[in-house]
């Protein structure tokens, strides 16, 4: 993991300011052979746009995966793809699985529980992606390290709080079979191997790790999972549940039970993803609901303008475990319950009227604009328990559809999903802002934020003090970023340097 050399003070050197730009000189040297950044390809052409349908649809497919159901090092994964549904529509990393390591690339899902990837012998599995990137395919048999989960496995039982986990007694496998709605899924096995880590902290720098973890091995897929245009190898399920990656590292000591992601809006994307909490002086804090098995919060208004809509609390309230407001950064729009959504499409409405044109595109209430959306539409905020709000632009609720003799087309990007009564904030409001999951405070934070900017963040070490380091993003080129063991031959070089100024210094000269 790139570390900040201002991050960490191994040792202290009285070095002249000759001596530093050496030293800088030296580390600009070391820093050239870092892996450049993967290019983003369009998964669909600049002028190809998609309805606001679709993209529901794709939504609800995603809806269905919201399964029901002492800290180490700050650990570092890389981020790519955008918001942006016209070019991904989906935040992804890169996980390494097996010995030898193999790279898997996996969509970021904060509304389910399971890391899986796709094995071999898959039916239905995509052999490519229009995303452009490489796509694998998991092989127990080639890993050294690789084990089947057993019936009698404590792992198993623990598999089996989710309806969707089950044992096949002839083959003595524990087995899982995500089934959804519109005939998509996901079925096939658990295995345990070594994941592979980059774990940073101030006393120990930064350092490959490993840990043995158990994750779904896919056989089977069906419905939109076997599409081409936006495949990756599997899904990263960040949830609360006992067998996702957060709640195994933190169990074995390896990583704080916390993370944070900070998604790029802008651009070809990208981003941070750490597990540990991002460190912000304007972070605020809402409780996370008790009991529930997805990251639910309690929504309790919505303000337009600085004006608290009429909207009845008991819309965003969790009745019978149903509805409720949740965290997903699987969804790519954001949806609110039905007896907010009018009166929240009707106060922008209203709040334009003399500005622009509104129209109807498809059922979806759109605007024909012809200056600056930041210029035209209002502020909102969303109120949470505990006073905190989180205040979103014009961009973080509408979505550019096309143009018309000049004019742009801008249409609300918040939906509604019918009788479900539920609210959920995807990556169209999660985007710029860092986000912060405290599974061991149970409380959620978020902060407005810079995402192509490096982040410091907060772990615990095992002496049980607080530490702070800069992860900042990999392969990133914009800050003086240096793992462990780069810095050693510029340390070697400050100690020869400060031994020759100490001679120096001695000298009558």
């Amino acid at each position: 993991m790139p570390v900040s050399l201002l991050s960490r003070n191994p040792a202290t050197f009285s070095l002249t300011g000759a001596v530093v730009f050496v030293l800088l000189q030296q580390a600009a040297v070391v820093l050239c052979h870092f892996p450049a950044a993967l290019s983003l390809e369009r998964a669909f052409p600049v002028n190809h746009r998609i309805e606001l349908s679709e993209l529901r649809g794709r939504d609800s497919l995603r809806h269905r995966r919201i399964l029901s159901s002492p800290p180490g090092g700050v650990v570092d994964f890389p981020v790519q793809g955008t918001y942006d549904p016209y070019r991904v529509g989906l935040y992804y990393t890169k996980v390494q699985l097996g010995s030898p390591p193999k790279d898997y690339y996996v969509q970021i899902d904060t509304g389910s529980d399971v890391l899986w990837v796709s094995c071999n012998s898959c039916n239905g599995c995509p052999e490519s992606s229009g995303l452009q990137i490489p796509v694998q395919f998991y092989d127990p048999s080639s890993s050294s390290t690789s084990s089947l989960i057993g019936c009698s496995d404590q792992r198993c039982s623990q598999a089996g709080q989710s309806s969707d986990s089950g044992c096949t007694r002839s083959s003595n496998q524990c087995t899982y079979s995500f089934q959804y709605g519109d005939g998509s899924g996901t079925s096939g096995y658990y295995v345990s191997d070594f994941m592979h880590l980059n774990t940073i902290g101030i006393d120990s720098g930064s350092s490959n790790s490993s840990a043995n973890v158990v994750f779904g091995c896919s056989t089977t897929q069906t419905g939109d999972l076997t599409k081409t245009d936006r495949a990756v190898d599997g899904i990263f399920g960040f949830g609360q549940n006992g067998l996702s990656i957060i709640s195994q590292l933190s169990s074995q000591g390896i990583a704080p039970d916390s993370f944070s992601h900070c998604l790029v809006g802008s651009g070809s994307g990208g981003g941070i993803l750490v597990i540990g909490q991002i460190m912000e002086p304007n972070m605020v804090y809402t409780p996370l609901v008790q009991s529930q098995p997805h990251y639910n919060v309690n929504l309790q208004s919505i303000s337009v303008n600085g004006q608290t809509l009429s909207i009845d609390p008991s819309t965003f309230a969790i009745s019978d475990d149903q509805g409720g407001t949740i965290i997903d950064s699987g969804t790519t729009l954001a949806y609110l319950a039905e007896g907010a959504y009018k009166p929240f499409v009707d106060a922008i409405t209203q709040s334009v009227s003399q500005s622009v044109q509104p129209l109807i595109s498809k059922g979806d209430r759109c605007y024909l604009i012809t200056s600056s959306v930041s210029d035209v539409f209002p502020t909102v905020s969303l109120n949470f328990a505990g006073g905190a709000s989180m205040h979103l632009r014009p961009q973080d609720y509408l979505l550019q559809q096309n143009s018309v003799n000049g004019a742009e087309v801008w249409c609300i990007g918040f939906q509604t999903i019918s009788n479900q009564g539920i609210t959920i904030l995807g990556d169209l409001v999660l985007k710029d802002k860092i986000i912060v999951y405290d599974l061991g405070g149970q409380r959620i934070g978020w902060s407005d934020y810079d995402c192509s900017s490096s982040v410091n963040v907060s772990t615990t070490s095992r002496g049980g003090r607080s530490e702070v380091v800069n992860a900042g993003q990999i392969g990133g080129s914009t800050s003086l970023q240096m793992t462990r063991y780069e810095l050693i031959p510029v340390l070697i070089l400050a100690s020869i340097l400060h031994l020759a100024i100490t001679t120096v210094g001695g000298l009558s000269l």
